[in-house]
Parts: structure tokens; C-alpha cells; sequence
């Protein structure tokens, strides 16, 4: 595993992505909440170990969705960021019916300390709303009461794209806090998704034959990069480079 991993981190550091999320995604089935201290260790470990390679961002997701383990570690190895599948609302997944817990995580990050940002997820892939799924409203709720740092948008599952209306919808919703596509993210559709989000988060599209399975394809990461900057660029030269964050 940890080979692994610190394979994919340098084919995409190598790649030109500008961040990297370590997620325990071959976990599953996944636990609801909290996972066993063994995967909270595994995943210190490897984020430790890929820091010796790489001087990128690097974020973290403790699936399904144990944010509070995310914020221990990422306090503990320095990472930047983490992503929270379920910050606020109740969401009914496959693991059961997931809450958002936005005031226990915010208060576990200022007693330890830790400048790290939250991006979590609106309306999470692999869920349903127990509520009428406003996005809008969402959106607001997820920033303006949860106090994400930024929020994520993603289709009804891996792999699976965001509408452009619901990506547009989100990001005035958002009103200047960072929108990011959570899924679905690909060379050939990365311009038009850019156009309205300000990054991608992909795994997908950059394993060997697109197959989430398969290791990272290096060739794969540069034609992504690539595309996605020609279209950063194009959009609005006076922006720094766009934000595209990566798990492996």
C-alpha cells in the first residue's frame, strides 16, 4: 500500500497537479463514522512518506466520513487541507444515515490548533438527502453555517460529472468561496467544467485505462494538466494557475 502510493504521488507530482488528497478508498465497505485507529495510523504513515517525496499540498479523506480522524492527522503530518463527504444536513448513503457534524469539527480544530482548510461536499455522490436537495440552499447552509473553507460538487457518483446548470447554480450559490468538481473530471470535458468551478478533484480519468483500479498513468496526468491550464488561462489570465487537487 504504501508503495503504492508513493508511486502514484510522484507519477502525479511528476504530472504538474498542484495537490494531492490521500483517501483510504479501497477501504470498502466503509464504516459510517469512525474508523479503526489501524487506518488512522496506516494513513499518517503514508502521508509522512509521501512528504519525503513530493512538496505539494497534501490533503486528506478518512472515508466515509470521519472528519475528525482527517483534522488529527492532517494537524499531526502538516497537511493543508481535508475533505468532509458530509459537513451539514443528513445525508441517507449506503452506510446509513450520515449527519453532518460542522460545530464538533470546527471546535476540534481550533483546541488543536491546526490551520487546516475544509472543503466539504454538497449533496455527496453515493447519497441522498433526507430534505428537499436545494442545491442553492445547500450550498449557502454548507458556507455560510457549516463554515466550509470551500465546497465540492460532484455527480451521483465516482466518476460521474456535476451538470454545468448545478455547477453554475453552485457557484453563485457560493458567492466567491472556492467551488470545486468532486467527480467525474476528465480531459475532454475539464473546459468546460472550468469555466464556471475554480478546480478538480480526479482520480479516475488518470489511472491506466481510466480504470479506477489500475495504478496512476503519467501520461494521462500531463494531457490533464495540460488541458486544464490551457483553459485557466483562457478563462481569466489574471488568476493564478487553477486549483487541481488529486487523491491517490
Amino acid at each position: 500500500m504504501i508503495d503504492r502510493a508513493e508511486q502514484e504521488a510522484t507519477a502525479l507530482a511528476s504530472g504538474g497537479v498542484d495537490g494531492i488528497i490521500v483517501e483510504n478508498f479501497f477501504d470498502a465497505p466503509f464504516t459510517k463514522n469512525q474508523v479503526d485507529p489501524a487506518v488512522v495510523s496506516a494513513m499518517t504513515v503514508v502521508v509522512q512518506r509521501i512528504q519525503n517525496l513530493v512538496t505539494l499540498p497534501l490533503g486528506l479523506n478518512v472515508l466515509r466520513n470521519d472528519a475528525k480522524s482527517a483534522i488529527a492527522i492532517a494537524s499531526c503530518v502538516r497537511a493543508a487541507f481535508i475533505r468532509v463527504n458530509v459537513l451539514t444536513g443528513v445525508m441517507a448513503t449506503d452506510q446509513g444515515l450520515i449527519e453532518g457534524e460542522a460545530h464538533q469539527l470546527l471546535r476540534y480544530r481550533r483546541e488543536l490548533g491546526a490551520d487546516v482548510k475544509i472543503l466539504a461536499d454538497v449533496l455527496v455522490k453515493h447519497a441522498r438527502p433526507l430534505s428537499s436537495p436545494n442545491l442553492t440552499v445547500a450550498v449557502k447552509d454548507t458556507i455560510e453555517r457549516g463554515l466550509a473553507d470551500a465546497v465540492i460538487l460532484s455527480g451521483w457518483a465516482t466518476g460521474s460529472p456535476p451538470s454545468q446548470e448545478d455547477l453554475e447554480l453552485a457557484c453563485g450559490a457560493a458567492n466567491g468561496t472556492p467551488v470545486f468538481v468532486g467527480s467525474g473530471a476528465d480531459w475532454e470535458n475539464i473546459g468546460t467544467l472550468l469555466q464556471a468551478a475554480d478546480g478538480v478533484i480526479v482520480s479516475s480519468s488518470l489511472k491506466r485505462h481510466g480504470r479506477i483500479e489500475q495504478p496512476i498513468d503519467p501520461i494521462r496526468v500531463s494531457q490533464f494538466v495540460e488541458a486544464a491550464r490551457r483553459t485557466w488561462n483562457s478563462k481569466n489570465t489574471s488568476k493564478p494557475s487553477e486549483q487541481v487537487k488529486l487523491h491517490s
